[in-house]
């Protein structure tokens, strides 16, 4: 171990993220021949080669995806390290960092931190971005808790702890209805024109699956991504939308919106994903604690 050139193996590291020695040469500030020197001598000390080029890039060899794993164990934890440093006990302003991928809705996210918004000693920071984004952000301990609508499993280098905060019901909301009858489900549906989840979401899939079973033909008046456009849509349109009742609990609240109905077994998930911690922070686990007797 006192051999091992812990300077080689982060400029290895960062070739290895980087997938190209000119990026990885540009955010080192060094040139790519003193890159290229140090990655020859690591490969001389290791025994075996770490690379193999496949036109301009360089892809990991087998041996070179085993000392992968160990280099981000290594760096992780030293970035760990320096972030249990700038937001330990000892320090007057404590810090979370929450990810919250887009397609989630934003007053979920709100419902869920709200307890914290009147702490004076703690600043929260937000950051949105896409699934794949945030989990990056979060191996390399830039955050310290991304939420989702979508479940993660643990993978090598990627040890993710996946908690479910909640489960609702997916329902038909629309504007007020002038009837009191209660809405028929699927009779009432067939050939409405309706505002959907993108394809790309689970409660799309699950919707899509309900109206296969129910023999239902529905019109697409259009299909959105983002939760926060879904929500001004469904609130505008004047078409029914499939979403859970928390993305427009304020319409429903002040009746410019209606909940028809849930559509039976269809339901959206809430999750927490943490990456594995020597020190787990404790503000997240008073979060997920509060969260799960909620």
């Amino acid at each position: 171990m006192r051999n091992l050139n812990f300077h080689h193996l982060l400029y290895f590291w960062t070739v290895a993220q980087r997938g190209h020695l000119t990026r990885a040469a540009a955010e080192l500030r060094v040139s790519q021949s003193a890159l290229s020197a140090q990655i020859r001598q690591l490969e001389a000390y290791l025994g075996r080669p770490l690379f193999e080029r496949s036109g301009r890039a360089l892809q990991l060899t087998e041996f070179g995806a085993m000392v992968l794993d160990y280099a981000d164990s290594i760096f992780g934890l030293g970035q760990e390290l320096m972030a249990s440093v700038r937001s330990g006990p000892g320090q007057r302003l404590r810090q979370l960092r929450v990810g919250a991928v887009a397609t989630l809705s934003r007053n979920f996210t709100e419902n869920l931190l709200r307890p914290l918004f009147n702490r004076p000693e703690l600043r929260l920071t937000l950051q949105s971005g896409s699934l794949e984004e945030l989990l990056e952000r979060l191996r390399v301990h830039n955050l310290d808790v991304v939420l989702s609508n979508k479940p993660v499993v643990a993978e090598p280098g990627r040890p993710w702890r996946c908690m479910r905060l909640s489960r609702q019901s997916v329902c038909l909301i629309g504007p007020p209805r002038t009837s009191r009858r209660r809405f028929r489900l699927p009779d009432e549906l067939a050939g409405q024109r309706l505002v959907l989840p993108g394809p790309s979401s689970d409660v799309r899939s699950q919707f899509d699956l309900w109206c296969e079973r129910s023999q239902l033909v529905v019109e697409v008046a259009a299909e959105v991504d983002d939760m926060a456009l879904l929500r001004l849509i469904a609130r505008d349109s004047g078409a029914i939308a499939v979403l859970p009742e928390v993305v427009v609990q304020d319409e429903l609240r002040e009746g410019r919106l209606q909940r028809y109905c849930p559509i039976p077994g269809v339901f959206e998930n809430f999750y927490a994903i943490t990456a594995f911690r020597h020190s787990p922070s404790a503000l997240v686990q008073q979060l997920l604690a509060r969260s799960k007797s909620d």
